[in-house]
């Protein structure tokens, strides 16, 4: 098992929020057998990026502005 750290978490929650608005549109009974290899992509792609993208978001808000 992998230490999380509480900004990984946080990512994490962010990530599956964003990957909930394709699960809406690929529809929630649809079995994992029953993707197409363009949605079970689409999925990776979502769960990667959003998680780049709020680990990027954590550390910007995290980071303190140079006063210059």
């Amino acid at each position: 098992m992998v230490d999380l750290t509480e900004e990984e978490r946080a990512a994490i929650t962010a990530t599956m929020k964003r990957m909930a608005l394709l699960m809406d549109e690929i529809g929630w009974a649809t079995p994992l057998g029953g993707l197409t290899e363009a949605q079970v992509r689409a999925l990776i792609e979502e769960a990667v990026e959003g998680f780049r993208e709020a680990m990027s978001d954590i550390a910007r808000a995290q980071t303190p502005e140079v006063p210059f």
